[in-house]
Parts: structure tokens; sequence; C-alpha cells
């Protein structure tokens, strides 16, 4: 698995699959890049780029600070290591807040962009109550709240596993406290109206992790920006609903290759 130095020294460990226009596919957060493994036959066309955030999977876990700015940082280093100037950049959850960073600090590195179950950040956006977090609190009840916030109920029910979605176990303790607080401290919206790329809002309508209303918010701040719900998906809407989800998102990217 090739790997590469940030800015800071920290070797962060990606995956590259296929050839055609780079994708690139940010996950969410505590996860490696095996959130993305039951749909990355849907982007086939692609060149699918995948990394295991610092403090998951093969990436370096150093105890230190971790921002959503700073994760930003580490993936523009896998693209300089590949070589590539631009490519589509695809982040749900924690990943959506890293690739709004990328977005406004690299804009010329992004050609499209797509923001899915994600927020702008907690000062201006909506957050899940404290009735969840409370239940994701308790370390012998966080597995099942978050595949009933992740699935529904009927679609649990037939599949029985296993689940990508549910953190990396390989982490240590501190290094999930420092990806809860990075997630928990970004803060885009001042920088929001800067994003220059074409930009797709997924969600679903009935995310409660990360409320649906935080779709619409974002698609009314960046310029050039339209939301599409996913009718009665939750947070895996990417996974559950992946025959409504994957076909949006390459007729949007599609859309891209087309501009001149």
């Amino acid at each position: 698995m090739p790997t590469t130095a940030t800015i800071d020294g920290t070797r962060i460990a990606y995956q590259v699959r296929g050839e055609g226009q780079p994708l690139v596919l940010l996950a969410g957060q505590s996860n490696n890049h095996t959130w993305w493994d039951p749909v990355l036959a849907d982007f086939q066309e692609h060149q699918l780029i995948t990394l295991d955030w610092r403090g998951t999977g093969d990436s370096d876990k150093p105890d230190e600070v971790y921002t959503t700015r700073g994760f930003a940082q580490d993936v523009t280093a896998v693209l300089d290591d590949l070589g590539l100037r631009t490519a589509h950049i695809y982040g749900t959850s924690m990943g959506g807040r890293v690739a709004q960073w990328l977005a406004v600090d690299a804009p010329e590195r992004v050609d499209k962009l797509v923001l899915g179950c994600t927020s702008p950040g907690a000062a201006h956006g909506y957050e899940r109550s404290q009735e969840i977090r409370k239940a994701l609190a308790n370390p012998a009840k966080t597995d099942s709240v978050l595949l009933e916030l992740m699935y529904t109920p009927a679609w649990l029910k037939n599949h029985p596993g296993p689940y990508y979605v549910l953190g990396d176990k390989t982490m240590p303790s501190y290094a999930k406290g420092r990806h809860l607080v990075a997630s928990n401290k970004h803060d885009a919206w001042d920088h929001l109206p800067e994003i220059q790329a074409p930009t797709l809002v997924l969600h679903g309508t009935d995310d409660v992790f990360s409320p649906v209303a935080n779709a619409q918010l974002l698609a009314r701040r960046i310029p050039n920006a339209r939301a599409e719900l996913i009718e009665g998906a939750r947070h895996a809407y990417f996974h559950e609903f992946r025959e409504i989800a994957s076909p949006a998102v390459l007729a949007f990217l599609a859309a891209a290759e087309d501009r001149p």
C-alpha cells in the first residue's frame, strides 16, 4: 500500500484503483478507506482514490491535535504524490467537512465537489440531539445505536453485515478522541461562499445523525451548488440507497467532464 508524507511528516496510506477521471472518496469520522468498500464497484469508470485518515488504518497515528482543515492538507499530499493536478472530490459525513476545506484552500485541485450527509459545522449548522449524543456515549451500545442511525430497520433486517461504517476498530482510543474533536470543531461557514467548484449536496431525508436541514443550508451558502435529497434514507444513504445515490453522483461528475 503506497504512503506519502504530509507537511508535518505524518505518513498517510492511500489506495488507487482503476483508470479514468480521478475521484477521491473521503470517509467519515474514525473510519478508514473500507467505509467505501460496498460501493466502489459503482464508480469503476473512474480512477478511485481512497485514504486512511491519520489515526486510522495504515496511516500514522500521532497523538496531537487533528483538524478537518489539516485532514484536507493530507488529501492534498496524496494528490501531490500521485502527480494529480485536479480530481473530483466526494466526501461523506466528516469527509464532507474535510472536502469543504479542500475546495476552499485548494480550489485549483477540485474539479467537482460532492458533499454527502454533512454540515458546515456546529456554529451555523444543525446538530444531532443530546439524546443521540448520550446514546453514542455508552460504549456497550455504540454500534447498535450507530446502525440505527445509519440504516433503516427494514434494510438491517435483510442485511446482517458486515458493516463498514462503524469505525476503525484498530484505532487507538486517543485517536478516536482526536477525530471527535476535529469533527466537532469544524466551522467552514465564513469560507463556504469562496468555493468555486460546482457542488452537489446529497442527504437522506431521515438522517438525524447529521440532520437533513444541513443540506439546503450548504446548498444556499455555496455558489453554484444544489441539494438532492434521498427519500427515506438515513446517514449511510450512499450504501443502502446506492441505486439512487451512485447514479446521481455519476451523472453530476459526467456533466463536469463535458465542460470545455
